[in-house]
């Protein structure tokens, strides 16, 4: 580490512990030629994500994108916001353990999906509706009663 008074490139660790925002680790440093102490902020390096479009494009991954489209499908459904935050940090969180660097949309729909079957299961099917583009009636009932035949297995167990 560069001290910020002389230049100097080597400085001993005084202290360390986690930051007040818990995203990093701040340490106190001690120049090992002028002896000044500076503090410093560590934080981990995100990989960023791109999308790849159902279109072909690419855009940077957004986790708002996806908060937002869960927070239409939980319309006037007893929801608590926190609730879908906790379900979109745990899907970035996901993406970012998952070590890629382009994922597609499908598959976040697809993640998704699994989160608001949990949360709601009205919500996860106005979801589906929008992101599956239901062409007709069939495709609707056939995804309706994939989620009650998986309600009667959870029920049995």
């Amino acid at each position: 580490m560069k001290c910020p008074y002389c230049g100097y490139t080597d400085s001993k660790v005084l202290d360390s512990r986690p930051s007040d925002d818990k995203a990093s680790i701040r340490r106190r440093r001690e120049c090992t030629n002028c002896e000044k102490r500076f503090t410093t902020y560590e934080v981990v390096e995100i990989v960023p994500i791109s999308v790849i479009k159902k279109d072909g494009s690419i855009e940077s991954f957004n986790k708002d994108k996806i908060l937002n489209g869960m927070i239409k499908s939980c319309e006037k459904r007893v929801v608590d916001l926190a609730t879908l935050e906790k379900a979109a940090d745990e899907i970035e969180q996901q993406l970012q353990n998952s070590l890629t660097k382009e994922i597609t949309s499908v598959e976040i729909g697809e993640l998704c999906m699994q989160k608001l079957k949990d949360i709601d299961q009205v919500a996860y099917v106005r979801f589906a509706s929008v992101y599956r583009r239901f062409d007709d009636i069939n495709s609707f009932l056939s995804t309706l009663n994939e989620l009650k035949n998986t309600d009667k297995n959870k029920d049995e167990k």
